[in-house]
């Protein structure tokens, strides 16, 4: 993470000055302030030892980590020429899903954090309202951006931190499935809202609607893929169960297949 992180900032500076120093910074402080809020409100995961640990709960890689995701998120979306705001927010949240269907099963047999449930549960392992949250962490925080963008509040490099507020949203959810959804309705209703978001997408196009993906898109991607899949051959934790490695492919490819898209030329780009 820390090495991804001294790659991105000097790239962040080059192409966008503080603007976009400023985004990576605060998708950092997005990420901790998400992380901590979430442990005190559900008491659904703990995290194991790492380096440097910013509270007894949360390690800074951690922050780190989603600094750089939706930073790529964010940039990805700029190469998408779909004119609509929140079907670009949309789209990115699924992409950055994509990281976290290969990610999460080889971290949680490392050690890196435990749902507490066995790796037999839901996701081989992974509670399948995790994904539900991934979508909301990404694509809120793309919304928040996107819509101060349009409205021209505040400075470029001011508006990633007024995007961090939208770590209540993210509360907000979390409140909704744990203590309004009925627990009978809460896994269905996970799976609705996510196969919807994905049909909502699909049928819009919006991730065909492509001009150019940024490197930086790219090489995060690639680099979590590459890290966690060389990390799961390795320690075996692919093999625990096989089915793992169909999983971690379908993932990488899947990524891929909405990363190296040929730019479409006719697209142009809508937004004012």
């Amino acid at each position: 993470m820390y090495a991804l992180l001294a790659w991105t900032l000097p790239r962040a500076w080059r192409a966008e000055g503080a603007a976009g120093v400023q985004r990576v910074l605060a998708g950092i402080a997005y990420g901790l302030l998400l992380e901590e809020a979430t442990i005190r409100q559900l008491r659904a995961y703990t995290y194991g030892r790492f380096w440097v640990m910013v509270t007894d709960d949360v390690p800074l890689a951690i922050g780190v980590g989603w600094g750089l995701i939706l930073n790529a998120a964010w940039l990805y979306t700029r190469g998408l020429a779909h004119p609509s705001w929140l079907m670009r927010a949309t789209v990115g949240a699924l992409w950055a899903l994509t990281i976290d269907l290969a990610m999460d099963v080889v971290a949680i047999r490392l050690g890196f954090w435990d749902w507490g449930f066995g790796l037999d549960f839901d996701f081989f392992g992974v509670p399948w309202a995790n994904f539900w949250a991934w979508f909301w962490v990404v694509g809120g925080y793309l919304a928040m951006l996107e819509g101060l963008q349009r409205l021209g509040w505040g400075i470029a490099a001011i508006r990633p931190w007024l995007a961090v507020s939208s770590v209540a949203l993210v509360l907000l959810t979390n409140a909704l499935i744990t203590q309004v959804v009925p627990r009978a309705g809460y896994r269905p209703t996970v799976a609705a809202v996510l196969l919807a978001a994905l049909a909502w997408t699909g049928l819009a196009r919006g991730w065909r609607r492509v001009r150019a993906v940024p490197q930086e898109s790219q090489i995060i991607q690639a680099a979590f893929h590459g890290y966690f899949t060389l990390a799961g051959l390795i320690s075996g934790a692919l093999f625990r169960p096989p089915a793992l490695l169909v999983v971690a492919a379908l993932a990488a490819g899947l990524g891929f297949a909405l990363t190296h898209q040929p730019p479409h030329a006719k697209m142009q780009d809508e937004d004012g």
